[in-house]
């Protein structure tokens, strides 16, 4: 990948494929300000690592998984749109 993806795409670990009928992220749920967990297009909520586990089997789109301090996130994979930056997505309180 080259241009301006390239180095937003050296953060991603992970990019898995989605799958038919994989869902979007459409809000993050944050506590004392800090993402644990994720809403996704069909209302289910789930916790960090359940929305790390979905994503890597194709069934969240647009997301990859990064890492941090060893531990697994989702991160919006980079395109020409900021719109779909997860932190342009509304927050939701746990």
């Amino acid at each position: 990948m080259e241009g301006k993806h390239a180095l937003p795409m050296m953060a991603i670990k992970e990019a898995p494929m989605p799958g038919p009928g994989a869902k979007e992220i459409t809000a993050l749920v944050k506590e004392s300000g800090k993402v644990v967990g994720y809403e996704l297009s069909d209302g289910q909520v789930v916790d960090k690592q359940q929305g790390v586990m979905l994503a890597k089997e194709g069934k969240v789109s647009g997301v990859g998984v990064a890492e941090n301090s060893g531990s697994e996130y989702l991160k919006s994979l980079p395109d020409d749109s900021e719109n779909n930056n997860l932190g342009n997505l509304p927050s939701i309180s746990n």
